[in-house]
């Protein structure tokens, strides 16, 4: 089984453990046949490093698209060494061919998300899209191309202001 993410990147630290649970008991239900765990992410902080530790954890296998050359220069510094520990366990790693991260690279990443899975799991609050690339539009996409979606947003999940 495939299965993407998109989320949010700003949760509060008091929610983490709260939507890694709930992000488990997604995977749990949709993989229960026995068929072997892919999770393809773009490793970006917040949900998409929660997802890949559960996909770990699950004994699955990651694997990372990775928006532009410049992405991991992008994270603060702070971030780096989580993102390099998540990348190096990546089975896959895909680069994509853009010089520059932005909502373009974004879009193109979660375009080739899409793409490669059978399911996208969605830590998303509900709020309509601010723009392309972000959790929301990658939702409508996702439903848009007939990829099922599973919303995973615990009553203790919040998002930094």
């Amino acid at each position: 089984m495939r299965v993407g993410i998109t989320g949010h990147s700003n949760l509060v630290p008091d929610c983490v453990d709260a939507v890694r649970v709930a992000i488990r008991e997604a995977l749990e239900a949709e993989a229960a046949g026995g068929s072997s765990l892919v999770g393809v992410t773009c490793l970006a902080p917040g949900a998409d490093q929660l997802f890949a530790r559960v996909v770990l954890d699950l004994g699955g296998r990651v694997e990372a698209v990775l928006p532009a050359m410049d992405y991991r220069d992008r994270l603060k510094p702070e971030r780096r060494a989580e993102y390099d520990e998540l990348l190096s366990k990546a089975h896959v790693v895909s680069v994509l061919p853009n010089e520059v991260s932005g909502r373009a690279a974004y879009v193109m990443a979660n375009e080739r998300m899409l793409a490669s899975v059978e399911l996208l799991i969605a830590v998303w609050d509900g709020n309509p899209p601010d723009g392309r690339g972000g959790t929301a539009d990658v939702v409508e996409t996702a439903r848009a191309s007939g990829v099922p979606v599973v919303v995973v947003w615990p009553e203790e999940a919040r998002r930094k202001s």
